[in-house]
């Protein structure tokens, strides 16, 4: 089976991407990384995931997906743990151990044989795992139970759940954010972050509970990566929803301003 060297890959990727992107508004496809040197394995997962209503981009080994997940905003991540490498495990760790990724869920699929990685998965810090061959269905399931997406077909129907403030709309099942009827496309950590605030607009939220909110308890934060992606959050909003500000309290943290403030 040939690598990722030999591979010709589909038009759709970074240009495509941003052609999707307009002053950080997208469409609100999820961005799945699929960590395989199987050619043929990452075009059956794509294509899948493609005709459920994910993207996806390649990478073929650690150094690579590390710079994906930290250019990209992903959702999740596949993982393919060939017989013949133990690479897997250690993607899982490095994107579990960073706390821009450290959110991202991770679903590893086991080559036959190879079932003694469940041990070295785990200890990464793995959130679902299958042997292969698998019925795609479990996986679409698990990336959209652990993204709380809606299944298809279902319009958003079902268990909808919206939090709003102003021009600005979160729902919840679906992992939505607009603004003023706009998507606005936003990372994991993000998304998090965002629902603390707007559970309770003019609330001042400190550092250490937006912390709390948005990454695993075994993952230390400073203070200054949450500055970070509240920047973030605030350049997507500048962009889709101007009337949505985020309040930076001096000593104290930040608040989602309310609509008649």
């Amino acid at each position: 089976m040939s690598g990722f060297e030999d591979m010709r890959w589909p038009a759709l990727s970074t240009e495509a991407f941003e052609a999707d992107l307009v002053l950080g508004v997208a469409l609100m496809k999820p961005l799945v990384l699929i960590c395989s040197q199987d050619t043929e394995l990452y075009l059956f997962l794509s294509h899948i995931l493609g005709v459920d209503g994910f993207t996806s981009e390649p990478a073929g080994g650690v150094k690579e997906a590390l710079a994906l997940a930290d250019e990209r905003e992903l959702q999740a991540v596949v993982l393919d743990c060939g017989a013949a490498n133990a690479t897997g495990s250690t993607i899982c760790a490095r994107l579990k151990g960073e706390p821009r990724t450290g959110g991202l869920p991770v679903i590893a699929l086991i080559a036959p044989g190879a079932e003694n990685q469940h041990l070295d998965l785990l200890k990464a810090g793995v959130d679902e795992s299958f042997v292969r061959p698998f019925a795609p269905a479990k996986l679409l399931d698990c990336l959209r139970t652990k993204l709380a997406l809606p299944k298809p077909g279902s319009n958003g129907i079902e268990n909808s759940s919206w939090l709003c403030c102003g021009s600005l709309e979160m729902k919840l099942d679906a992992h939505r954010v607009r603004g003023n009827g706009h998507d606005i496309h936003l990372g994991p950590l993000e998304f998090n972050l965002l629902r603390q605030l707007l559970e309770a607009p003019g609330k001042v939220f400190s550092r250490d509970e937006l912390i709390g909110a948005a990454w695993p308890d075994n993952i230390h934060i400073g203070a200054r990566t949450v500055d970070v992606h509240i920047s973030r959050i605030r350049k997507a909003l500048k962009a889709a929803s101007p009337g949505s500000v985020i309040r930076t309290v001096r000593s104290a943290g930040y608040s989602l301003e309310k609509p008649d403030e």
